[in-house]
């Protein structure tokens, strides 16, 4: 059976421990890509969320597994809050998945 972890900063992550979530604790950037591709490369985990946080300084990492089926890294804003980053990378995956911006059109 597949996985579910998550990786961030302490406050961002601790709480999801009690929903069955493996939880890594990364204290910073380098920490935090070297535990995603030790995730990734590991078969067990079916999604990974990301704080946003690292994940912005981490675009050439998450570029080598975007086009992976599995696993699906998926970003969640940290405990200070959304930046924007995982929205706008939603938003990027959708419109290479299907040609067009279908999402948050404005009337």
């Amino acid at each position: 059976m597949y996985k579910i972890g998550i990786i961030g900063d302490r406050d961002s992550v601790l709480g999801f421990m009690a929903l069955g979530f493996t939880v890594h604790e990364a204290e910073d950037v380098k920490t935090a890509e070297a535990l995603l591709h030790e995730l990734v490369e590991s078969g067990e985990y079916a999604v990974i969320y990301l704080c946003e946080d690292y994940a912005q300084r981490m675009a050439e990492a998450l570029d080598r597994y975007k086009d992976r089926p599995l696993p699906a890294i998926s970003l969640i804003p940290g405990s200070r809050g959304g930046t924007g980053y995982g929205l706008a990378s939603i938003k990027h995956a959708v419109e290479r998945a299907v040609g067009a911006d279908i999402l948050f059109k404005e009337d």
